[in-house]
């Protein structure tokens, strides 16, 4: 995408102080414009039409029309803006799932009055949130009824007793259409590392596990990881997994590694390469390179990775730095993943 002009921001909160924060950190960036405010759903969704913005910052909790109202509305509209909400951490971490599984492309703490002090620290995250939205693809929820294929089980001939997923941007839109499309006989474990922020993997669990076949957990310390379970990292804690006496055990901690990233998905990936040609990597939409060395590591061991096509990314950022470097041995678009994942276990 070439860019002409700043990025043109709209920003949508009930809350004045809440706009007057968002708008004042997004002011401090010139590569963004902050080019109108609205106070609910409706007056954001007529504000879209005049204003065209290419990134919204979307409250969810609003009247008239709440921020799902307005993520549901939007495509409908011929070139919608990208959406980042702005959520207050685990009381709305319900909402910020769906959202996400909505097309959301990221999310960022809601300032509260009562964190004053220390409001706009804020300001780095939510600019450098809204500028790799502005450059993403705009992400769209298919219906149940355009739903991928739940794939067929495959009988184990590879020997892979582990598949770890790393993801980042426009993962958990991504982590739905994958894992709700592999079959309950799943031979093998699934672990997965995803950059979000603490106090919503719980809930993406959960909504998940509702809708795989196979069973969907946060994970959690020294808890094992059978076959046909699939584990998220908890969000600021990174996700490991080792054999134990009985099977696959969860190391769940936080321990400086040397990635900015927590949980990381190098980190994710080493300790799968651990477990030699029984471990499969797999790399969909996501901003940046985590995970570079982790398939480094799992294909130096005897394993395999593969990585999300462009085509169906929302970021095309982490697959490419994998399979730029060398390490890919396949790729597929989001929705021939699962069937993909099957073939090489």
């Amino acid at each position: 995408m070439t860019r002409t002009g700043p990025i043109r921001v709209l920003v949508i909160d009930d809350s004045a102080f809440a706009r007057k924060v968002v708008r004042e950190c997004l002011s401090r960036s010139p590569a963004v414009e902050v080019v109108g405010i609205a106070r609910d759903g409706l007056d954001a969704l007529e504000q879209i039409v005049d204003l065209k913005p290419d990134v919204v910052t979307l409250d969810l909790i609003m009247p008239n029309l709440d921020g799902l109202g307005v993520m549901r509305a939007l495509p409908r509209f011929p070139n919608p803006p990208r959406v980042v909400i702005v959520s207050i951490s685990n009381s709305e971490s319900d909402l910020v799932v769906e959202a996400l599984r909505l097309g959301a492309v990221d999310l960022v703490h809601k300032p509260t009055a009562l964190a004053s002090d220390r409001l706009y620290e804020l300001a780095d995250d939510l600019i450098a949130k809204v500028t790799a939205a502005a450059e993403s693809r705009f992400p769209t929820a298919a219906p149940a009824s355009t739903a991928p294929p739940r794939a067929v089980a495959a009988p184990g001939r590879r020997g892979v007793q582990l598949v770890v997923i790393g993801t980042s941007t426009g993962g958990p839109q991504a982590l739905t259409r994958l894992l709700t499309a592999l079959p309950a006989e799943l031979p093998c474990a699934v672990a997965v590392a995803l950059h979000i922020p603490a106090g919503y993997t719980e809930a993406l669990a959960r909504r998940l596990n509702g809708d795989a076949a196979i069973s969907v957990v946060e994970a959690a310390p020294g808890a094992p990881l059978p076959a046909g379970t699939a584990a998220i990292a908890r969000g600021g804690l990174h996700l490991a997994v080792e054999r134990g006496p009985s099977g696959l055990i969860m190391r769940v901690g936080a321990e400086p590694t040397g990635t900015p990233f927590c949980p990381s998905v190098d980190v994710l990936f080493e300790s799968a390469a651990r477990l030699g040609p029984a471990a499969l990597g797999v790399v969909l939409t996501g901003m940046g390179s985590d995970g570079v060395a982790g398939a480094r590591a799992i294909r130096e061991a005897g394993g395999r990775v593969l990585t999300e096509a462009e085509a169906s990314c929302v970021v095309y950022g982490m697959p490419r730095a994998v399979k730029e470097a060398g390490l890919s041995d396949g790729e597929a678009e989001i929705d021939q993943m699962a069937a993909r994942i099957a073939e090489q276990i």
